[in-house]
């Protein structure tokens, strides 16, 4: 009997480690080759990342950044209109100021004859030396004379208040010259007026506003210029629209300045600070002794009206710097032989030197 238990024992052990090797078989074959076995190890909690697998993470971490990120709020006019703002900030360009142009000034075609006697209507330059018309005088051996056909005149603050201007009621003043500097600060300060700091001063070029420092500290103040002209101020104006300009002139001003401002659609009042009268001309005996006069403004040329009724041109030329003067030449019976500015000559005594060369080539 005890054999028989032994040998079914035996026999038990058979079948058990029979089995065991059939199940390691089936599993090997089950499972790949690259595949390792399952280890019955605990994995650890931060398992060694492969360099390119750590890049792929990140890129999907940002990405899933970028997606869980909150969108800006829009209101519901902006939702609606949001693409076609898009498509016009695309195709917007920047409104251009476009002024009716200049008229059209013919000059004559009279006979070139030699000039030696220029007369300017202007004040003696304090610097001679850098004067361009002593210049052309020494360059082609001329006779320069200068005498101001013309006196300004600052109105007194009754009549300034008879225009009912409140120049407090302004925050920003347009200053196209140095005398409407002196004329605007003149009358502050005779109506008692104190300009706030906060006042701000678009100046036509930089030499008007560095004349300020005459009247007020330049650090201080909102100080803005241009390059000779307002266009350059344009970007400037506007994003000030929501001033009221005052605009300080003479009763005899550019219109294009006025024109200049309405296209520009911003709140503005033209005041008149300064006069143009005509000065006394009684020390110039006559006009027909020079071969050249030059003007600069149409009141100069109502002056030469007034103060010499009976001038008749003859061989005299005349020459005008801008197209008011040179209307205003016409419209007082006279010959305009020399026009500035002009497409090759945009200074007058550029425009001078060129009518020289012909004239006085002999």
């Amino acid at each position: 009997m005890a054999t028989k238990k032994l040998a079914k024992k035996k026999l038990l052990k058979k079948t058990v480690a029979k089995s065991k090797s059939t199940l390691i078989k089936d599993a090997k074959k089950k499972t790949p080759a690259n595949k390792k076995p399952t280890s019955s190890k605990i994995a650890p909690k931060n398992p060694p990342v492969k360099k390119s697998a750590a890049k792929n993470v990140s890129v999907k971490k940002t990405l899933a950044l970028k997606k869980s990120k909150p969108e800006p709020k829009q209101s519901v006019l902006d939702t609606k209109t949001l693409p076609e703002q898009k498509k016009s900030r695309k195709n917007a360009k920047k409104t251009t100021i476009v002024l009716p142009p200049p008229p059209k000034i013919d000059v004559s075609n009279y006979p070139k004859h030699k000039i030696k006697n220029v007369l300017i209507s202007q004040p003696k330059p304090a610097d001679p030396d850098k004067n361009p018309y002593l210049e052309i005088g020494k360059r082609f051996n001329l006779n320069i004379n200068f005498r101001q056909f013309i006196k300004v005149e600052g109105l007194t603050s009754q009549e300034f208040r008879l225009q009912r201007i409140e120049i407090l009621a302004h925050g920003a003043v347009i200053l196209t010259s140095k005398l409407s500097v002196d004329h605007y600060f003149r009358m502050c300060n005779e109506m008692r007026v104190t300009v706030p700091d906060s006042m701000k001063f678009f100046c036509i070029n930089e030499q008007t506003a560095y004349y300020l420092q005459k009247y007020i500290q330049y650090r201080k103040r909102k100080i803005f210029f241009g390059q000779g002209t307002l266009i350059h101020l344009v970007d400037v104006i506007r994003k000030n629209k929501d001033e009221k300009f005052l605009l300080p002139v003479s009763d005899v001003h550019k219109e294009q300045i006025v024109e200049f401002l309405d296209e520009l659609n911003i709140s503005y009042t033209k005041g008149v600070f300064y006069k143009t009268i005509s000065a006394d001309l009684s020390d110039v005996k006559s006009l027909n002794s020079y071969d050249l006069i030059v003007f600069f403004t149409p009141a100069g040329i109502k002056s030469l009206k007034q103060n010499f009724p009976n001038f008749k041109q003859g061989t005299t030329r005349i020459a005008a710097f801008g197209h008011t003067a040179a209307l205003k030449v016409k419209e007082l019976g006279y010959r305009l032989d020399i026009f500035a500015p002009n497409p090759l000559n945009p200074s007058m005594s550029g425009a001078i030197a060129a009518y020289l060369k012909e004239s006085n080539k002999r």
